[in-house]
């Protein structure tokens, strides 16, 4: 079978490979993979920058955002035969810590936990994959290869959860929410907060084009330029990009009590100019907290996968904005103005 699979640490690598069927090893249910959604990962893994093939292996399956359909599943199984599914990324260490032990693998302590498509498990970009029943969600019908977004809406499915657990060390009734950035993530985590009924902003470097139509359509406010310039101090900010100087404004500007979800990673090496001090100050006497979230385990994915079946789907197919053959998914690498995400299609096109 086809698998795009590349050299972890070796650009260029990426190649449209012949690989043996999946083992039996890996689970009893059999699924035939239809869609996956490239993200920023998967670029730096191609680029080299990132990623772990499985041990005593040279090359790594691609793709963690992925959607499927089941051929085999054992009686039993949460999964039946015809069924959408999304696999789950993450796969607890084997010690295992305390956190993995109780299915919190996304609050690993050790580091020793293995990700399909990023770190020593092979992903989900080849025609068929086989998973055990606890790494496998179902997905409602009706989404159809909209289901591709589960992966990423359970990442802000959590950032919502680390912002409800921690408000609530007081009353909280928060009103106003900010999300910096509007590419996949950020707008899926302002879908989720539209749903809270909260009043949601976002905020984007672009003045123009889909991405600001896409948040007006969810009934929310667009803004660009800074968090400051903005009027008001939000009770919630989740920063998505990672920018460095977004991250030090959100951690500035929040509400007093309110919390700062950073789920964007910023790189190394960007030194800033703070007033330390100031910093401290505000935090201290306003009671801020910042919480830092990444990954999701299996209720963070159960929640996206309602989460998605209540939301408009033809606003969440505008986040599609390509689809390309695996043959050609070299293409889906392409970075264009309109893109928000770009999905790689292994099987013909769902309704």
């Amino acid at each position: 079978m086809k698998a795009l699979t590349v050299i972890p640490h070796q650009a260029h690598s990426a190649e449209l490979s012949e690989v043996d069927e999946p083992p039996s090893t890996d689970g009893p249910i059999l699924v035939a993979t239809q869609a996956v959604g490239i993200c920023g990962t998967d670029l730096e893994i191609l680029a080299g920058d990132y990623g772990w093939a499985p041990p005593g292996r040279e090359r790594l399956t691609l793709g963690h955002e992925s959607l499927g359909r089941v051929l085999e599943a054992p009686s039993g199984a949460p999964v039946a035969v015809g069924d959408l599914v999304v696999g789950i990324v993450r796969r607890p260490d084997p010690v295992p810590c305390a956190n993995c032990a109780v299915g919190e693998w996304d609050f690993c302590r050790n580091g020793r936990y293995t990700e399909r498509g990023i770190k020593e498990l092979d992903g989900y970009l080849s025609e068929r994959y086989r998973i055990t029943p606890e790494f496998v969600v179902r997905v409602e019908p009706a989404l159809g290869t909209l289901g591709v977004l589960l992966e990423p809406t359970s990442v802000v499915a959590k950032a919502w959860e680390d912002v409800d657990r921690i408000g609530g060390r007081a009353h909280w009734a928060p009103v106003s929410a900010l999300v910096t950035g509007a590419g996949p993530i950020g707008l899926l985590a302002a879908l989720l907060g539209v749903q809270r009924g909260l009043e949601v902003h976002v905020l984007d470097q672009m003045t123009g084009g889909v991405k600001p139509d896409l948040v007006r359509a969810l009934g929310a406010t667009y803004h660009h330029g800074a968090i400051g310039d903005l009027g008001f101090a939000p009770d919630v900010i989740i920063e998505c990009t990672g920018v460095a100087t977004l991250v030090l404004d959100a951690m500035t500007h929040v509400g007093d009590g309110g919390v700062v979800c950073l789920t964007g990673v910023s790189s190394a090496g960007h030194l800033l100019s703070v007033d330390e001090g100031a910093l401290n100050r505000n935090m201290v006497l306003s009671n801020v907290a910042i919480v830092g979230s990444v990954n999701a385990n299996r209720r963070h994915y159960e929640a996206a996968a309602d989460a998605l079946a209540r939301a408009n789907h033809d606003w969440l197919a505008r986040l599609v904005s390509r689809r390309v053959p695996l043959a050609q998914w070299s293409s889906a690498l392409e970075r264009r103005d309109d893109d928000v995400k770009v999905v790689i299609e292994v099987a013909p096109s769902l309704t």
